[in-house]
């Protein structure tokens, strides 16, 4: 106890001289006049001055990370040999590499450009678990700091049909990336799966050294508003990025602070008016907002409390003309199932799912819900309403594949095994997991709910959609998807794309053992036709360990790639990406 207070009158502490207490007052006088000439000496150095409080803290600190060292073993979680290339790489430093190995002919009309690719690349080794005696924590797989990997495709002006092509990538520097990188060794203890009382120490120790309780990872996409670029994940406020160079420049902050909470990786742009619609989420009330953001990015234009009843993971809002989409399932971070042992995050098999129709500048009580089947869904390909309905199409799954599949058994023995054995196999071809596309019907006058599932067949299961975004809020008839490799994901226990399915319904096979990620459409300039535009994606061939980039004709998407092109260094899998046309 006495220690105790001592710490607090430390932190009450000024820098101004205190007064002496009355019994050492008698001291004070010979004291002086003893140490007269050093007190001159002194003098001559008025910014002098011993801090107390950092002292302490800085000594605190220090017994923390002791503690951590001494309590808390870090071990890299295992990959498999098929699993190689969701391992890190470095970043090139600040030069770019020239691209020279072009098979085919990129064509003259496709847009100069900057294809960028988020995606986790986890500093020290790889993704880390904890081992203590208080039990193990694990990062989840997606998981891990946040890397762009960026293709820049310039005209040579001087040659027709010639182009510059430059290779970078570069870390997304969060003011946590920053703290780690300075450590030169892992220091954030994994903070979200793992057993209740390891996780809760982790949040506790994590607060305590570095201010936060987990990383802010910025790995999982990238978008552009009002001309600026962003990098983004869930669990924080988007980082700015200089394109050209991929500089981490400032965090967003929101119309300075009207927006106080992460946002979604997914927002939209509203049909007409451009401007953003965002939602985010948090563990503690209010556990769900929603916001629009100016055209200009200037102003907060309209925000709600939604209401909620509990933190729901929404990875995705939709947008329609007049309409907001909110996806209401039932994948919850809940702290107090935690705090009894618990899940922090936990797909509730019995728990309720609903979709919300809610009108732009609208509140909690605007929204009309609709009660559908419990499910998961992450990605939405497109909404829009058609006469009394809302259509909303979207990869719809029984279950979630995150945090992922339980491992509290044996995490070490999980990922060192893989999933190979027969019954897994059986399970992850079903359609627990594995997203199907689906379709909701939403009838705005009679309520009723109109459900179509498994409209690309139940042969492929297809994630990570996308569409022309100039049809994002309209009517469409294409839409472009990553299929799963399901034979890869049984033997693994990651997922992985064999290749991209065109709905309308034709898909674009890519070579046995070569996967892709981060797929995007580039609008052909001047185009009329919906799929007038290109697919451009990463892949990487796992035969010759080499990556690659496609580029095919949307409209001739069956046809062998138009271009693809031969990267000068690995690119690891990843996850969203996209095309930024660049002015000249």
């Amino acid at each position: 106890m006495a220690a105790y207070s001592y710490a607090l009158q430390v932190n009450k502490c000024s820098l101004q001289r205190p007064s002496l207490p009355h019994k050492i007052e008698h001291f004070s006088n010979p004291l002086s006049t003893s140490f007269k000439p050093l007190l001159r000496d002194l003098d001559q150095f008025p910014n002098i001055s011993v801090d107390v409080t950092k002292a302490i803290k800085e000594t605190s600190c220090k017994l923390l990370d002791a503690f951590v060292d001494f309590i808390f073993e870090f071990a890299d979680q295992p990959l498999l040999p098929s699993q190689r290339n969701f391992a890190p790489v470095e970043e090139i430093g600040e030069s770019t590499l020239s691209v020279t190995r072009v098979e085919g002919t990129i064509p003259d009309d496709f847009p100069e450009g900057v294809y960028i690719r988020n995606g986790p690349n986890p500093l020290f080794g790889g993704l880390k678990s904890t081992r203590s005696i208080f039990g193990e924590s694990d990062h989840m797989w997606v998981e891990g700091e946040g890397m762009l990997h960026a293709l820049y495709l310039k005209k040579n002006g001087r040659i027709r049909g010639s182009w510059n092509i430059l290779y970078k990538n570069k870390h997304v520097q969060t003011d946590t990336y920053k703290m780690e990188k300075d450590r030169k060794k892992p220091g954030f203890l994994p903070a979200i799966e793992g057993d209740s009382p390891a996780v809760l120490l982790a949040y506790l120790l994590n607060v305590l050294r570095f201010g936060v309780i987990d990383k802010y990872l910025s790995n999982t996409n990238v978008f552009e508003h009002a001309k600026k670029y962003y990098s983004i994940a869930e669990n924080h406020m988007p980082q700015e990025i200089d394109i050209h160079s991929l500089e981490t420049l400032e965090n967003w902050n929101v119309i300075s602070g009207s927006w106080t909470r992460p946002f979604t990786s997914h927002p939209k742009k509203a049909p007409g008016t451009g401007e953003l619609v965002v939602i985010g989420i948090d563990a503690q009330k209010p556990y769900f907002e929603l916001g629009v953001i100016s055209a200009d990015g200037k102003k907060m234009v309209h925000k709600a409390d939604l209401m909620f009843d509990r933190c729901t993971v929404c990875h995705e809002i939709g947008v329609t003309q007049r309409y907001n989409v909110i996806m209401n399932f039932p994948l919850t971070i809940d702290i107090s199932r935690l705090v009894l042992g618990g899940s922090l995050m936990r797909f509730e098999e019995n728990g309720y799912a609903r979709i919300g129709i809610m009108p732009r500048y609208g509140d909690a009580n605007s929204i009309k819900w609709f009660e559908v089947e419990p499910c998961c869904v992450f990605h939405i390909i497109n909404c829009f309403e058609d006469n009394d309905e809302v259509v909303v199409r979207a990869c719809r799954a029984r279950q979630s594949v995150i945090p992922g599949p339980n491992s509290r058994v044996n995490h070490f023995e999980k990922w060192l095994k893989g999933r190979s054995s027969k019954d897994e196999r059986i399970e992850f071809t079903k359609e627990s997991t594995f997203p199907r596309v689906c379709e909701w019907r939403l009838n705005m006058k009679t309520g009723e709910v109109r459900e179509k599932k498994n409209l690309s067949g139940d042969e492929f299961a297809m994630e990570f959609p996308l569409i022309n975004e100039k049809f994002t809020g309209f009517r469409n008839k294409f839409a472009y998807l990553q299929v799963v490799e399901s034979t890869e994901i049984s033997g693994s226990g990651f997922t992985r794309f064999g290749g991209v399915a065109k709905l309308h319904f034709e898909e674009k096979r890519i070579p046995t053992n070569t996967f892709c990620s981060g797929a995007s459409f580039v609008p052909k300039p001047g185009g009329v036709d919906e799929d007038d535009g290109s697919i451009i994606t990463f892949t990487h061939n796992e035969n010759e360990n080499i990556s690659q980039v496609y580029i095919v004709d949307a409209k001739k998407f069956t046809n062998e790639p138009v271009a693809i092109i031969t990267l000068p260094s690995r690119v690891p899998y990843g996850f969203h990406g996209a095309f930024m046309p660049l002015e000249s």
